[in-house]
């Protein structure tokens, strides 16, 4: 069996067009309709301001909305050719919503043995929980896979998962 790999997706697989200014003014729109005050923070940073006032479907609704819009248009990059011709398992571990995610890869014809995204288990990059579950999913083992990305938070998963990982180039 050839060496499994997991694929980060936006900036490996394809490049969603999202924009994230608007996405973060209206997640911060909507968490002030909640009572939450997003001050300065950023998209991230909002994110852990809801899950800390128990709103992150608040999060996953608005930003959710905005990546799986961009999904539909999401070129693909170079590397997708790797994917499809890669004969062993095949995974997909992102930041993005899971149904971005499926979405996306749809569009171009990619298929993976696993898909996980941000909101597919309890944690979200750079936690390695996320690809590791992808891993059980595809039915491998961390230490025979390699994870494909594009991002030091992706680097930086690979590591705490106990998994080699490749610099997209």
């Amino acid at each position: 069996m050839h060496q499994p790999v997991v694929y980060d997706l936006d900036g490996t697989l394809v490049s969603l067009p999202v924009d994230w200014g608007a996405a973060r003014d209206d997640l911060a729109a909507d968490l002030r309709s909640v009572g939450l005050d997003p001050g300065g923070r950023d998209l991230w940073e909002l994110l852990e301001l809801a899950e800390r006032a128990d709103h992150r479907d608040r999060f996953e609704a608005v930003v959710g909305d905005h990546e799986r819009e961009a999904a539909r248009e999401a070129p693909e990059l170079a590397l997708a050719d790797e994917l499809r011709a890669h004969d062993g398992p095949i995974g997909v571990c992102s930041l993005n919503s899971e149904a971005a995610c499926r979405i996306a890869l749809d569009r171009h014809g990619l298929e993976a043995d696993a898909v996980v995204g941000r909101d597919t288990v309890g944690s979200y990059k750079p936690d390695p929980e996320p690809l590791r579950s992808a891993l059980s999913a595809m039915g491998v083992e961390g230490e025979n896979a390699v994870f494909v990305g594009d991002s030091e938070r992706d680097r930086v998963t690979a590591e705490r998962a106990g998994v080699r990982f490749r610099w997209v180039e």
